[in-house]
């Protein structure tokens, strides 16, 4: 069966912009593909990700040197494969992002922090580096941001949102992917006209993403 992990990254429910757009995107996707199993994980739900502090990257440091783990080690190591092993069984990703003060909000850096570790999501040769090994999925990724929007003058923010993210996507191999922005969702003259314009752009996106889907299940 094949199936989507929706990535939930506002704090804010149905006041949430982002995530109203990208609920209509799974629903359209879903309408006709009944056998679409989706997972929403949202990630400010108390919980939802383990700490990832210094036993953790204690861990992690162990992997890189090829040295044994401690007990404490291993167990949060285990936990950080479980966030891994979700996102590792998806076909298809769908990703909502406010725009938090020019980036990601820290729980989304949190869970980018978690599954990307190595010989998991990216392998590293020390004469080729980094490879992705998160292929063969797709992604789309809905941003929204309050104020800033391209074109505006720097007196309105600047987006190191977008960029990041699309770099961390590629770099996981998932190289597949559309970003849709609704900006500003808060100024201007018409946020509404935005918001049809990004609706549209998600519309569009649906047939494709339902393809792959289709295919992902034909190929197991």
């Amino acid at each position: 069966m094949p199936s989507i992990l929706h990535v939930n990254a506002s704090p804010r429910d149905a006041l949430s912009r982002s995530l109203s757009l990208a609920r209509s995107f799974v629903a359209e996707v879903v309408e006709h593909a009944p056998d679409v199993e989706v997972t929403t994980l949202d990630l400010f739900e108390p919980g939802a990700l383990p700490a990832f502090g210094t036993i953790a990257a204690q861990a992690k440091m162990a992997v890189f040197a090829g040295d044994d783990q401690t007990d404490a080690q291993r167990s949060a190591w285990s936990d950080a494969r479980a966030v891994f092993d979700q996102f590792a069984r998806a076909d298809g990703y769908v990703f909502n992002i406010p725009m938090w003060n020019a980036g990601v909000p820290y729980v989304l850096k949190q869970w980018i922090d978690l599954v990307t570790q190595p010989g998991w999501s990216f392998g590293f040769d020390p004469g080729a580096g980094y490879s992705g090994l998160m292929t063969g999925r797709k992604a789309v990724a809905i941003h929204t941001s309050g104020v800033f929007a391209p074109g505006l003058p720097p007196a309105f923010g600047s987006d190191f949102s977008v960029p990041f993210f699309a770099d961390w996507l590629d770099f996981v191999g998932v190289t597949d992917a559309d970003h849709v922005r609704f900006a500003p969702t808060v100024v201007g003259q018409d946020p509404e006209a935005g918001r049809r314009s990004a609706e549209r752009e998600l519309r569009a996106l649906v047939p494709a993403f339902r393809a792959h889907l289709a295919q992902r299940a034909a190929d197991d």
